[in-house]
């Protein structure tokens, strides 16, 4: 029988916003079955003023890595894509935050970390460096990575442009990419509004995609997410007005 020992987080001498900041972050229990709680008041919270609806669910039902990349007009954007996974898969789901947003001050970084497991991602330097953490998380078996590719909230709720980074992280991997729809998030909570209306939400999620065979090159990487965006943008026109 081997030896049962003991090894304490690397991160004990540490004051605990410097913990949330870090990543990865050690695995903590009691902020895991925090964020468990959390997870199903915002459920409830959602079904009940936002009467959210999900479409094609069955496609997260995975136990690979995969990715999921959807438009982004509100604050609620990321809540409802958490909402579409399972429990257990909370502590493996890493929506990509902007650092220089939601790990600055100290309610943000603890919403971003502790509520919704939040990867900090650099918008303006070091993206490549950003890039590379996401890669080394897709490379473990059971993670979800949750990705806006237009980079910031649409101000109007329309769909932009998607950023070629999604594009650099997909090609030649041999990782999912599910193209999402948040439909009514902008009209339920639009940027610049302190609180959430009681506006209908739906998430529709897609099939997913695979781009093993596109070689990583910079022009692959903007017609990868020319397509995402396609598809994305596919999933509206299917469902607008049900």
């Amino acid at each position: 029988m081997k030896k049962w020992q003991y090894e304490p987080a690397q991160d004990l001498d540490q004051r605990l916003i410097e913990r949330l900041r870090n990543f990865p972050r050690e695995p903590d229990m009691l902020i895991y079955g925090l964020r468990s709680l959390v997870a199903l008041i915002i459920r409830g919270l959602l079904r009940t003023y936002c009467r959210f609806e999900i479409i094609g669910n069955e496609h997260v039902r995975s136990n690979r890595s995969f990715v999921l990349v959807a438009n982004h007009s509100s604050h609620l954007d990321t809540v409802c894509l958490l909402a579409a996974l399972r429990l257990r898969q909370l502590h493996r789901a890493f929506p990509a935050a902007a650092a220089d947003y939601f790990f600055k001050s100290v309610p943000r970084t603890w919403i971003a970390t502790v509520v919704v497991n939040a990867l900090p991602f650099a918008r303006q330097t070091h993206v490549r460096q950003s890039l590379a953490i996401c890669g080394e998380l897709l490379a473990n078996a059971g993670n979800v990575l949750i990705i806006f590719p237009e980079g910031t909230r649409s101000t109007n709720g329309e769909l932009q442009e998607f950023k070629s980074g999604i594009g650099a992280l997909l090609a030649g991997r041999d990782i999912p990419v599910l193209p999402c729809f948040l439909d009514g998030a902008w009209r339920a909570w639009p940027k610049g509004k302190r609180l959430p209306r009681p506006r209908k939400v739906r998430l529709i999620i897609g099939a997913p995609r695979n781009y093993a065979s596109t070689p990583p090159e910079k022009r692959a990487s903007s017609a990868i997410a020319a397509e995402l965006r396609d598809a994305v943008k596919q999933l509206a026109e299917q469902y607008a007005g049900r």
